[in-house]
């Protein structure tokens, strides 16, 4: 069975929960959504990311023989409650934000309609699901708008958390507008296009540094990218230059160089006069090693001649904001709005819809949260992609989500697009949400 989408993939207190609607018969539709009570600091956007991914789980829900036994196994839930969940489904609707689109504070990135049981049960799947992809997206775009028009690729893998995250950590990073992957899995999955060149173990299973060199591109003679850092960088890079004509000779061409530790700006000022004055002016310089998108900038600000950055650890596991505080929560029961009003937790009622408004360059201006039965001006962001617990569309094309997010950065102002959260954007909270809210908050519970 894949654990991935086994049904058990949940929180205990979601079959306690179930349980209990089971007895008392609460089976009225609920509406819950999905949005992020703040941003990280310096966060002054993110981006929405892994509905298709959600939307599979959501169609392909149900319990397998062997979870309902073990749960019955467990003596902690009554048998009839377990027998019904034999033909457990979800059979809601789903509205959402497109993949790749910005969202900010208390906006809704995801609705669920459907009978309390079932809208309760997905909760933590579709947090597990949203989370990572919007947090690796949204990290990745700020990388994307750090360093424009260079090549990005997720180096990742190996410190993501797990091997699902790894293939999503690509998936976001590709969508987000990254130039590929070094995860060949991601390739075949997504269609994604994977990157690679060589680790130092190559060049120390080697007795000289230019045979590793003059072997590995015999090897690969299509994709001849040389790591530089193993001994001595500068010294490598000319053993490069006088390794050339002889790859040439063989119709092999060097495509690139990699940096992968020391002083990368430095390194990369003196590798690339040492290639041009050894006529290798078309060797791209590539650069790794714990970047994020505040040392791309410090990296490009310095002048420093990259054409391109490998992101790994820092981008999949975005190591300065490593969680997002992503919840999911009940804004509607049996045709009733329904507001937590927890200390520093409170909601806002009812169904939402966000609309937005642009400038007339394009641009941002703000956010209006309002109620979806009462509309405001400007764009309504949110889209039903689910009835019946079936997807209305198919699987939306990555390339058209890489549009979209091209799209999105273009229009988001400048102090957004230098990765700044201060001041944050404007998210206004429609009139008729704050009566609604006052209105609850005067019932007596």
């Amino acid at each position: 069975m894949n654990f991935a989408n086994s049904a058990l993939l949940t929180d205990l207190y979601q079959l306690t929960m179930l349980q209990t609607y089971y007895a008392e018969r609460m089976q009225e539709p609920a509406v819950f959504e999905l949005f992020a009570r703040r941003l990280p600091p310096e966060r002054g956007f993110l981006l929405a990311a892994g509905l298709e991914q959600a939307l599979d789980y959501l169609e392909n829900l149900r319990f397998a023989t062997e979870e309902l036994d073990w749960l019955a196994g467990l003596g902690r839930f009554s048998p009839r409650f377990v027998a019904s969940l034999e033909n457990f489904r979800f059979t809601g609707s789903v509205h959402a934000l497109p993949e790749g689109t910005a969202f900010f504070a208390n906006e809704p990135i995801l609705r669920v309609v459907a009978p309390l049981p079932e809208a309760q049960l997905v909760e933590s799947r579709l947090i597990n699901l949203l989370h990572y992809q919007t947090l690796i997206a949204s990290k990745a775009a700020r990388c994307v708008l750090a360093a424009p028009g260079k090549l990005l690729v997720d180096f990742g893998m190996r410190r993501a958390h797990g091997a699902e995250a790894a293939l999503f950590a690509a998936r976001a990073a590709w969508l987000a507008g990254f130039s590929g992957s070094a995860t060949v899995l991601a390739g075949m999955r997504f269609d994604i296009p994977v990157f690679g060149t060589m680790a130092h173990s190559l060049i120390q299973a080697h007795d000289r540094e230019e045979d590793a060199f003059e072997h590995f591109a015999a090897a690969q003679p299509g994709n001849v990218v040389l790591l530089l850092d193993t001994y001595d960088t500068e010294a490598a890079a000319g053993k490069l230059v006088a390794l050339a004509p002889r790859l040439r000779e063989r119709g092999i061409k060097i495509r690139g160089v990699r940096i992968d530790s020391g002083d990368l700006a430095e390194h990369a000022r003196r590798v690339r006069s040492i290639l041009d004055a050894g006529d290798l002016t078309h060797v791209t310089l590539l650069v790794s090693g714990d970047l994020d998108e505040y040392r791309l900038r410090e990296l490009l600000a310095a002048g420093a001649p990259i054409d391109g950055f490998g992101m790994g650890t820092r981008l999949d596991a975005s190591t300065d904001a490593p969680t997002l505080d992503l919840v999911y929560k009940l804004q509607e029961y049996a045709d009733r709005p329904r507001r937590k009003r927890s200390e520093g937790k409170a909601t806002w009622p009812g169904r939402k819809q966000i609309y937005r408004q642009f400038t007339a360059r394009g641009e941002l201006a703000g956010d209006c949260l309002g109620l979806e039965n009462a509309p405001r001006p400007g764009e309504p962001l949110l889209v039903k992609v689910m009835e019946n617990g079936r997807r209305l569309v198919p699987p939306e094309p990555l390339d058209a989500i890489r549009d979209r997010v091209r799209v999105q950065l273009a229009a988001l102002s400048p102090a957004l697009r230098a990765g700044q959260g201060e001041p944050p954007y404007p998210v206004a909270i429609a009139p008729e949400l704050r009566e609604l809210a006052t209105r609850l908050d005067q019932e007596t519970h």
